[in-house]
């Protein structure tokens, strides 16, 4: 299985096996990382906004126009923000590393 990398805002790492098919978001609700997710994975809310190590950026699927307005509304934007809804787990990721941002917007 494809290892993802979490890091904490205070900078812990969580190292997970995470099965290829799931997002994001549900390897980390699987695995007790703290990503809220309000929408459960609807794209309806920025909630499982992560931040995506720059080197793994590009390797990820291009982002649609739905997850880039959802993300407008994310507490700490960068240029590698992703939704962790929309990041499918596939064995070309073995080794991402996303971090957790030190808040979130929940709108809903």
């Amino acid at each position: 299985m494809p290892r993802i990398i979490f890091i904490d805002p205070d900078g812990t790492r969580h190292e997970i096996e995470a099965p290829v098919g799931l997002s994001l978001l549900e390897v980390a609700h699987e695995n007790d990382i703290d990503i809220e997710g309000a929408c459960e994975g609807s794209l309806a809310c920025s909630t499982c906004h992560v931040i995506v190590d720059p080197s793994w950026f590009q390797k990820l699927d291009e982002i649609k126009e739905d997850e880039e307005d959802m993300l407008d509304l994310a507490f700490g934007l960068t240029k590698t923000s992703r939704l962790g809804c929309q990041i499918i787990v596939t064995e070309d990721l073995d080794g991402l590393t996303v971090t957790l941002p030190a808040g979130t917007n929940n709108m809903m």
